[in-house]
């Protein structure tokens, strides 16, 4: 007998059938002083899970997902996440020296302790981010959305926040000295709650905090 054809609609299916059935899904674990060094975390997903001083140095994630995990003196140094999702996660003293965010979404995660310098962050969804206190001197966020992000009493003295939408963030006390902030969203900054001397601003900003001061611009 002839030897049966497999229909190609078919056989993308049972490839894509396949490739979801190769998603890793780890739930409430806790993860204490293992060695990640370098490894690539690819299309994993964790849920509750913990993580205690395990070392993600120089580590990549695409596409890997970590909903409502902890991460406590977690080492991050100069590791790439490429799409991925830490999503209403907990970091707790870890070190994010040097480390990379590409089109991540971090939507209500906080951070407390971190050292968090030089961090670079291009595109993504940090809303609702905990970012309290945090020390981001130099740091660049570029094209990333920080709605409702709280950086209240953060430092960002010559950081970059270019193309930033910062709508209805808390930015009492922020430091943003000398910063670059062409092109972001500036209409949740009060000038009088916050440190600018020297900060970059492109006219039609300058313009939304004198408004904001109560000055009427006029021709």
């Amino acid at each position: 007998m002839p030897e049966a054809t497999q229909n190609p609609a078919q056989s993308a299916d049972e490839s894509k059938e396949g490739a979801a059935a190769e998603v890793v899904i780890e739930e409430e674990r806790t993860y204490r002083r293992e060695d990640w060094y370098g490894e690539e975390v690819t299309g994993r997903r964790f849920v509750r899970c913990e993580f205690h001083e395990v070392d993600l140095t120089e580590s990549i994630t695409r596409g890997a997902t970590f909903t409502d995990c902890v991460f406590g003196n977690v080492r991050f140094n100069a590791s790439r996440h490429f799409h991925s999702a830490f999503t209403g996660c907990s970091f707790q003293r870890c070190n994010l020296f040097d480390a990379e965010f590409t089109g991540c979404k971090l939507v209500g995660s906080r951070f407390e302790e971190c050292s968090m310098r030089p961090l670079r962050v291009d595109g993504g969804n940090w809303s609702f981010v905990g970012l309290v206190r945090a020390d981001l001197r130099g740091v660049k966020f570029e094209r990333v959305r920080l709605r409702e992000a709280d950086l209240t009493w953060a430092d960002a003295t010559d950081a970059v926040f270019s193309d930033v939408d910062l709508s209805g963030a808390d930015l009492g006390n922020v430091k943003f000295g000398r910063a670059e902030l062409r092109g972001s969203d500036l209409s949740s900054l009060d000038p009088t709650q916050a440190e600018l001397a020297g900060a970059i601003v492109s006219p039609e900003q300058a313009t939304v905090l004198v408004t904001s001061l109560g000055l009427h611009v006029r021709g």
